[in-house]
């Protein structure tokens, strides 16, 4: 299978290519330098290609905003933030149609339900009224795609942890090495999926006929983690006695129901994909 990947270099991107490699799969890294080996083409948002070679499928990853800030990524000039990821988006899937690419992946957000109350059940026929900028950008990015004639699929992902390739950094890398060091870490908790599982929906969708999941969407969410009892299971596996935030008892978040998706063959691994990366850290 031949896959064009934009933001092949980041941190989702690159568990996408260590399971190409895997299987043999060939890749066109689209990023804005060159950084693995193979074809690579020179991909920005903000200056999308004119032309992209033909492939079996296109998966968009690559998003731009300011480092580690998602909702809230656009800083004080959202006319940019929108310039790039919505208009940048839209003008790659043209391009991507025009070579004939069949079927394009978009890696949308939970943000998408923000606006819906933390007791709600989030099921993919809900109506959307995102509350950030973020959240909106990539429901008008989903809305683009279906109005495009391709094999075109959402899938709205929660926060993605795991390590990419062994002894790579990921998501937690700084929080680990500031619990190591003793300082005081902010109580926190959220939803949480393993990278790996996230690949597994690709693969599954890439794989599924045609009026399985065009112009459609996909929860894609698994566990909820609180720091509390990660940095606890790190510490035991690392025999480090850390100052262990407080747990967040009295946190609300809304369930993501993957039932759609589960009915297709995804199941996630749950907690035995965190004990295995607590493991393998």
């Amino acid at each position: 299978m031949k896959l064009l990947v934009t933001g092949s270099s980041g941190y989702i991107g690159r568990f996408i290519v260590a399971d190409a490699k895997k299987r043999g799969d060939e890749i066109v890294h689209l990023t804005r330098s060159k950084t693995e080996r193979g074809e690579w083409i020179s991909f920005d948002l903000a200056n999308s290609p004119t032309r992209l070679p033909s492939a079996d499928a296109l998966i968009h990853c690559a998003f731009d905003h300011i480092p580690g800030q998602y909702r809230g990524g656009e800083g004080d000039d959202p006319n940019r933030f929108l310039k790039r990821n919505l208009e940048g988006s839209i003008k790659l899937f043209e391009t991507a149609k025009d070579a004939g690419v069949p079927r394009i992946i978009f890696l949308s957000s939970r943000a998408v339900y923000d606006g819906h109350p933390a007791t709600a059940l989030l099921t993919e026929d809900l109506p959307l009224y995102p509350t950030s900028l973020y959240g909106q950008m990539k429901w008008d990015v989903e809305q683009a795609l279906n109005n495009l004639d391709v094999i075109g699929t959402s899938l709205r992902a929660t926060g993605i942890y795991g390590q990419p390739t062994p002894n790579s950094d990921h998501k937690w890398s700084e929080l680990f090495a500031d619990f190591e060091a003793g300082k005081t870490i902010e109580p926190r908790a959220g939803t949480e999926l393993h990278g790996e599982d996230l690949v597994a929906a690709i693969r599954l969708v890439l794989s599924l006929r045609e009026e399985q999941v065009a112009h459609q969407a996909f929860n894609a969410s698994d566990i909820f983690v609180d720091r509390h009892n990660l940095l606890k299971a790190y510490g035991e596996h690392k025999r480090i006695e850390g100052l262990l935030p407080d747990a967040v008892s009295n946190v609300e978040k809304a369930e993501m129901d993957c039932t759609k998706l589960n009915n297709l063959g995804w199941t996630p691994r749950a907690w035995r994909g965190l004990r295995e990366f607590v493991r393998a850290v």
